[in-house]
């Protein structure tokens, strides 16, 4: 009796760490509508930032409370996601791959919590529960923390002056770097405004976030590790930037097949390829990576709902 009490109680709490994500969507796609008011902007911050906190606090206490602290910050987290997916899809021009990507994330970080709360059931450090965190947690204040701040606007100029000038470079047209704050390229009939995610600096902080928190890689190996992703993906950005401007400037395709396709299948290739160069520099980054795809061979009681009598 007792053990059937037992495996209803862990039923219970599975079911919990699906229909949480869930309910977060559905009510944030109501309450939180796009365009969002500027107090609803600034009101969304404080779970954002804090989910980020409690994150960055349970990757440094080592000790068995860290797992429940950090359940907690993923569900912060991922409530903090549920409220984008609108916004990433009519901010974007109908960009569909964003916006499923972010709701797809949001049952990844409610995963991550439910094997954070499996790993205090069973006593068990898994490293790369407490890398993930703390890589979160890093990458997130970097670029939370310059998102709508004079950084940003600083930023996004740099890269529209140096895409611009790539572009001149290499078709010798007119190119014009203008608009109000310096923000616009222009070529031929082409306008393209860069915005923050233009700048790239999500690609920079996630190298950022995967490297800093690897425990027993030495400072040398981490520098180096940033410098040989963090510049070229400054510099491939401004060329994509430029790419998109002369292929909508010459009308060989309009912006959404120009920004959503091309660019970002280039950018998609782009990240693997400085990956794999990561991973020969610093391979303890792909056992991190490794361990947390195989996180689903814990078999716990999530997966063996889904599809343990299968592989039985």
């Amino acid at each position: 009796m007792g053990e059937k009490s037992k495996t209803k109680e862990d039923s219970n709490i599975v079911f919990l760490f699906l229909i949480i994500p869930t309910i977060f969507l559905i009510v944030s796609y109501y309450v939180y509508p796009y365009p969002a008011t500027e107090i609803a902007v600034i009101l969304i911050q404080i779970p954002m930032f804090l989910s980020l906190v409690i994150l960055g606090i349970g990757f440094f206490i080592k000790s068995q409370i860290s797992n429940k602290i950090k359940i907690l910050g993923w569900l912060i987290f991922a409530f903090y996601w549920s409220t984008q997916p609108t916004a990433l899809y009519l901010s974007g021009d109908g960009d569909i791959f964003n916006a499923v990507v972010c709701i797809i994330g949001v049952y990844v970080l409610s995963y991550i919590a439910y094997h954070e709360w499996l790993s205090s059931k069973r006593e068990e450090n898994i490293s790369c529960l407490n890398w993930i965190a703390g890589a979160t947690c890093i990458a997130g204040l970097i670029y939370f923390g310059i998102e709508r701040t004079p950084i940003e606007f600083w930023l996004r100029q740099v890269v529209a002056a140096h895409s611009g000038w790539f572009l001149k470079v290499v078709t010798g047209g007119n190119v014009i770097i203008g608009g109000d704050d310096n923000l616009n390229i222009f070529y031929n009939k082409s306008n393209v405004y860069l915005i923050f995610a233009c700048t790239a600096v999500q690609a920079m902080v996630i190298f950022v976030g995967m490297i800093i928190p690897l425990p027993n890689v030495d400072i040398k190996r981490k520098i180096y590790g940033l410098m040989v992703t963090i510049i070229p993906v400054y510099i491939l950005n401004f060329m994509r930037n430029a790419l998109v401007s002369f292929l909508v400037g010459n009308e060989i395709t309009d912006f959404n097949m120009a920004h959503n396709i091309i660019a970002k299948i280039g950018a998609l290739i782009t990240l693997v390829v400085l990956l794999f160069t990561l991973i020969k520099i610093i391979p303890e980054v792909l056992d991190e990576i490794s361990c947390i795809i195989d996180l689903p061979k814990r078999k716990g009681p999530l997966e063996k709902l889904f599809w343990s009598k299968k592989n039985d």
